[in-house]
């Protein structure tokens, strides 16, 4: 049977005092919120262009997200009697 789900998105960018770009992105799926962070730092010697850092720190938000993602998917396939690392266990 087909359904349709919306998920929504924020993303936050904001420039610290030191000229780095940082972003914060949140999933809110209705049942669940996932939070991912990124960020990007101008090198000195090159040109400061406000929308690169803009678009590295969301890309790199977005990427941190993507991975919680797919290692929720795992989990959750791999069912909840797998054993997980102890690392995982207290994060899960």
């Amino acid at each position: 049977m087909a359904h349709t789900k919306e998920w929504n998105v924020h993303l936050d960018l904001f420039e610290d005092d030191k000229g780095a770009t940082k972003a914060h992105v949140v999933l809110d799926t209705g049942t669940t919120a996932l939070t991912g962070r990124g960020s990007a730092h101008c090198n000195p010697a090159d040109t400061d262009v406000p929308e690169i850092g803009d678009e590295l720190a969301a890309g790199r938000a977005m990427q941190d997200l993507a991975q919680q993602l797919l290692k929720i998917a795992e989990r959750d396939i791999q069912g909840p009697d797998t054993p997980r690392p102890k690392d995982r266990q207290a994060a899960g």
